[in-house]
């Protein structure tokens, strides 16, 4: 159901920024909400509580999109699904955005996990290579996990590469087992 309202809020917000030559500003905005909502317990807290009066929302979301800088469709956006009690979607609402936009611009996202971050000229010759795999631009969302212990998980599409120390010691815990 999340999934289907999302959808539908994705798609409108898609096309109207579409039409009005928005899909950077929209991108833009789309990022920093997921960002935040991915940062911020409280946040995610707020959208998802069903104890927070729907006015209490929608004055926290109206005070959250202007520090944030948001544009106002947007902006808009948002107070009408606090209207309407859909915050709940909206994580849902910027991955299908973003996907929207990515596909629009032929762009894919590569979501890459390091044990450490990645220095800008690891980040060039890794959005390189990935280019040359998927035949397409790439562009990378980054985190940091330390317990890799090193290497990293590089999500491209429907493929997975693995290349992390933490892979390699369970995989090679997993043979010892078998042998003895």
């Amino acid at each position: 159901m999340s999934l289907g309202i999302a959808g539908r809020y994705a798609q409108a917000l898609f096309e109207l920024a579409k039409e009005s030559g928005a899909l950077d500003v929209l991108e833009r905005d789309a990022d920093a909400v997921q960002d935040a909502l991915m940062l911020s317990a409280d946040l995610t807290g707020l959208i998802t509580s069903p104890v927070v009066e729907r006015e209490d929302q929608a004055r926290a979301m109206a005070a959250v999109a202007s520090r944030m800088g948001l544009s106002e469709l947007m902006s808009n956006t948002i107070a009408l699904m606090a209207q309407k009690r859909r915050l709940f979607v909206l994580p849902h609402l910027m991955a299908d955005l973003l996907r929207r936009i990515a596909e629009e611009k032929g762009v894919m996202t590569a979501e890459v996990t390091a044990a450490a971050p990645l220095s800008d000229a690891q980040v060039t010759a890794l959005t390189a290579s990935l280019k040359a795999r998927a035949g397409k631009d790439v562009r990378l969302k980054t985190t940091v996990d330390a317990s890799l212990i090193g290497g990293l998980v590089v999500k491209l599409g429907s493929s997975m590469i693995d290349t992390s120390v933490k892979a390699k010691l369970a995989a090679l815990q997993n043979s010892m087992k078998e042998v003895g």
